[in-house]
């Protein structure tokens, strides 16, 4: 379904974007991948060729307005109309709500909710004139439950929601025939942990049950061929998100206890390690974060999801199998 299609990636350089890319590639999608590190950009254009798939890169900032429809011109000029546009890069600051400056706040602001902003409406504009195309925004469970030194982010991941909410209901007002798609991720193994800025003298770790991006890519690449409006990745997401609907307090009070020592490792931190909040960090950092050991690769959750409708049927059926023998059993 998607052979041939016109897919473009933000944050495509590392992490959860890389590993996207690399799926799209197997369905034989073009992709234009985009990112502000060219040497992670590189890396991720040659795996996507070594899965069979045709790659361009663009170096751009998402927080750039302008840079977002430079991107856009070019993925049209150079590859072909966009029928694919995934929003996906973001950064983070590890740090107390106390210890952090307004330009931390704006930053990541600008990147993690405006980049998605940004990329939508780069993309919306030329899809609009088509009346065709699909937009994916990427959220969170921390899009529904913030948890501590992670306010900024996930203030960002709030704001996506409701963003995604907003256009939805004018794309279907103006019946324009654009979708919009949400896609709400649990805890990742990516390369954010190792290059995010952290006022902790402990390496950062992500919280709760972790998966593999590849678990997060599978599901990028079938809502954009299902076109489903919300998909949530791993049941670790939606556990947090019913939970949050229905013991917010007793969940103030976990993460109170459990939410900062449950994002540290007990190993110390490189105080003048590199981090990305303005810059990207030299050099190609790969797809995964140094969480692998205790990662899953498979969502059983996931599985059972994209299935469900087969799964159904086929309860359906023996349970109406099962029902007509008990009855003719009677009649007997």
């Amino acid at each position: 379904m998607m052979k041939s299609k016109t897919v473009v990636i933000t944050g495509a350089s590392a992490g959860v974007g890389r590993a996207t890319a690399r799926e799209f590639a197997k369905e034989g999608a073009k992709t234009l991948l985009i990112a502000r590190g060219k040497d992670g950009l590189e890396g991720a254009k040659r795996e996507v060729e070594e899965s069979g798939g045709q790659a361009w890169t663009y170096v751009a900032d998402v927080a750039n307005a302008e840079q977002m429809e430079q991107a856009a011109d070019y993925a049209e000029e150079n590859i072909g109309p966009i029928d694919v546009w995934i929003n996906n890069a973001m950064v983070s600051v590890f740090s107390k709500v106390i210890d952090m400056t307004p330009e931390e706040y704006k930053r990541v602001t600008e990147v993690t909710y405006l980049g998605q902003v940004y990329g939508t409406i780069a993309a919306l504009k030329r899809m609009k004139n088509r009346n065709c195309g699909r937009i994916i925004l990427v959220g969170s469970a921390l899009s529904y439950r913030g948890i501590p030194l992670q306010s900024a982010y996930c203030g960002s991941k709030h704001a996506i929601q409701g963003f995604f909410e907003s256009l939805r209901a004018e794309l279907l007002h103006d019946g324009i025939n654009v979708g919009l798609s949400i896609v709400h991720l649990p805890a990742m193994n990516t390369t954010q942990f190792g290059w995010v800025k952290t006022r902790f003298n402990k390496k950062p770790k992500p919280m709760g049950t972790i998966f593999q991006p590849e678990v997060a890519a599978r599901a990028i690449v079938e809502v954009a061929e299902s076109g489903e409006r919300l998909r949530m990745v791993g049941y670790s997401t939606l556990k947090t998100v019913l939970g949050n609907k229905v013991l917010p307090a007793y969940l103030d009070h976990y993460m109170a206890e459990n939410g900062i020592s449950g994002q540290l490792t007990p190993h110390d931190e490189d105080p003048d390690r590199q981090d990305n909040l303005w810059e990207p960090v030299p050099g190609d950092q790969g797809t995964y974060g140094g969480f692998s050991d205790q990662a899953q690769n498979y969502s059983i959750y996931d599985k059972i999801y994209e299935n469900r409708k087969t799964l159904g049927l086929i309860a359906g059926t023996f349970l109406g199998a099962s029902l007509f023998s008990a009855l003719t059993g009677k009649k007997n």
